[in-house]
């Protein structure tokens, strides 16, 4: 059925369209983006959004799990990844990659290849976009929330391995450029069109700047897990700011990373270069308590979760609360709030040609906030998934 959304505020993110309207054909693509005096009559439903704003899907590329779900547990993969589906569409998003881990090399490919074949399925909520290894081939000294036991050094063979039973649906590895036979790892993912992210890591800085001038072009959760910023070793951070393209994840749930340096980021690479994340863990969207992760017990108290030492594990946040957090704490626009968590992370991962923004031709998945980043309706490819008008 046909959608049409009139008198709305659009974010396409890249410009703002006020007294607009957006139609959306049968197919769930995007027909018509305009002044609502300019409108086409379609035959289908209309749903007056009262001065809403429509914007692209929100797009998570850095996620766990949530509402009690934690992605790869043998057996449940399908069921959980349906009930993760519906609940995370009711926050705003529209697509997500699945970041995954297992204790070793043989149980990760099998999770890989299960997860292939369930990605050709029909889901009922926000659409899964693919795979994000965040491992085995990080630093031991970085390891943050993960079991050391999880973590070894990049092997080309088991690299093959993961590929193979991927069939494309890789996007994403953090990849430490520190270890022995990183470069040639993070070549033959990068050869096979994945997102190589430097992550996990206690390189550098001049270790750093050269990975990410070759195979490296994205950063995982920046700050986090990385070496620091000192003045006379500049570290991971130190790399990112002196880099001219690299995208950098940002989890900007005002535990991970104080605001100050969220500023100073954004204000160095600029908008155009974050990524907003969730990095959430199955606590979130639920009450404090204690949670499985990564080869860990983590508990969540007060919405910070964390291992028995105090060592954070993962997030609990919402990617919508991470947009409010951007313009509140930030001092960014809602424009520029929203394209860190749609266009930009779409770009990243290769979905810009169907996702990311509000324009005609794109596939309709569609999110509808106020000015306060509260979502009231999310659209999946032209499919009306949540909705609280």
């Amino acid at each position: 059925m046909a959608t049409s959304l009139i008198n709305t505020t659009v974010l396409t993110p890249k410009k703002l369209l006020e007294d607009s309207a957006v139609v959306v054909s049968d197919e769930g693509k995007i027909t018509y983006v305009g002044p609502m005096e300019d409108v086409p009559h379609v035959d289908g439903r209309q749903l007056d959004l009262n001065g809403y704003v429509v914007t692209p899907g929100f797009i998570d590329v850095h996620v766990h799990g949530g509402r009690g779900i934690v992605f790869g547990m043998p057996n449940e993969m399908e069921d959980d990844l349906r009930k993760y589906s519906e609940w995370v569409a009711q926050t705003g998003v529209t697509g997500f990659l699945l970041s995954i881990a297992a204790p070793d090399a043989e149980l990760l490919t099998a999770i890989i290849e299960i997860y292939a074949e369930l990605f050709g399925k029909e889901m009922p909520g926000a659409e899964p976009l693919g795979l994000h290894l965040e491992g085995p081939f990080l630093s031991r000294e970085k390891k943050g929330a993960f079991n050391p036991a999880w973590l070894r050094e990049p092997d080309l063979g088991e690299t093959e391995a993961f590929l193979n039973a991927g069939r494309g649906w890789i996007r994403q590895v953090t990849l430490a450029p520190e270890l022995p036979g990183a470069e040639e790892v993070a070549s033959k993912f990068r050869e096979a069109g994945v997102v190589v992210a430097m992550g996990h890591t206690n390189t550098d800085f001049e270790t750093a700047s050269a990975a990410l001038r070759d195979n490296w072009n994205h950063v995982t959760h920046t700050f986090n897990a990385q070496r620091g910023f000192e003045h006379r070793a500049p570290g991971v951070f130190g790399a990112v700011l002196a880099s001219d393209d690299v995208t950098a994840e940002l989890i900007a749930d005002l535990i991970h990373v104080h605001p100050g340096a969220m500023k100073i980021l954004v204000r160095s690479v600029g908008v155009d270069r974050v990524v907003l994340i969730t990095d959430a863990m199955p606590g979130a969207g639920l009450d404090d308590g204690v949670y499985d992760l990564v080869g860990h017990e983590v508990t969540v108290k007060s919405g910070r979760a964390t291992l028995e030492d105090g060592t954070l594990a993962g997030s609990t946040a919402l990617l919508s609360q991470c947009v409010g957090n951007a313009v509140r704490e930030v001092g960014v626009s809602l424009n520029h709030a929203v394209q860190m968590a749609t266009l930009n992370p779409a770009r990243v991962m290769g979905f810009v040609d169907r996702l990311g923004t509000v324009a005609k031709g794109k596939d309709a998945s569609l999110t509808v906030i106020d000015k306060d980043v509260n979502v009231f309706l999310t659209m999946v490819k032209g499919k009306i998934v949540y909705q609280n008008l």
